[in-house]
């Protein structure tokens, strides 16, 4: 086999396996597992054990959005803060890394963004204290829970 031959060869097998990287970082960070729903939304394919720790996180939401809640009704600025601050970008770091794999990058940046959002709360309750602001705050976090849920479901594999 001629030297150019060779060259061409380990071309090629550097082109394939450049494309499989990227068709992989296209399903890990892009695309998720998804399939579509009988009712047209995307269906995010988790396990068990992933769909629950998803929908434990979105429970956390509500009951957290209740004391934030509270708080504000009672001018509790600070109960706001610490409320908020629970529900931050914190607790990003205990979902693991497979299971991020599989949610498509828009579910991934609508629930990132929520988290940011909440210690943004958390930050303005203690440094201005404005009960009208906060609530503001909260109507855009819903309003981005709500989107969520207009537009994913989540399906164990054996659910479909």
């Amino acid at each position: 086999m001629t030297s150019s031959a060779r060259e061409r060869i380990y071309l090629a097998i550097i082109a394939v396996l450049i494309l499989v990287v990227a068709a992989m970082a296209y399903m890990f960070i892009i695309a998720g597992s998804t399939k579509t729903a009988a009712d047209g939304r995307p269906a995010i394919m988790l396990e068990p054990g992933e769909r629950a720790l998803v929908l434990r996180e979105m429970r956390d939401f509500v009951a957290g959005l209740q004391r934030i809640d509270d708080a504000l009704s009672r001018g509790d600025m600070q109960g706001v803060a610490k409320a908020s601050r629970a529900l931050g970008a914190s607790k990003t770091h205990d979902v693991p890394t497979a299971m991020m794999g599989k949610l498509p990058l828009e579910f991934k940046t609508l629930a990132l963004s929520v988290h940011s959002d909440f210690d943004t709360i958390a930050m303005d309750a203690e440094w201005t204290g404005l009960p009208k602001r906060t609530l503001g705050q909260l109507s855009d976090v819903l309003q981005k829970c709500t989107a969520c849920h207009e537009s994913y479901r989540l399906t164990e594999p054996s659910l479909k």
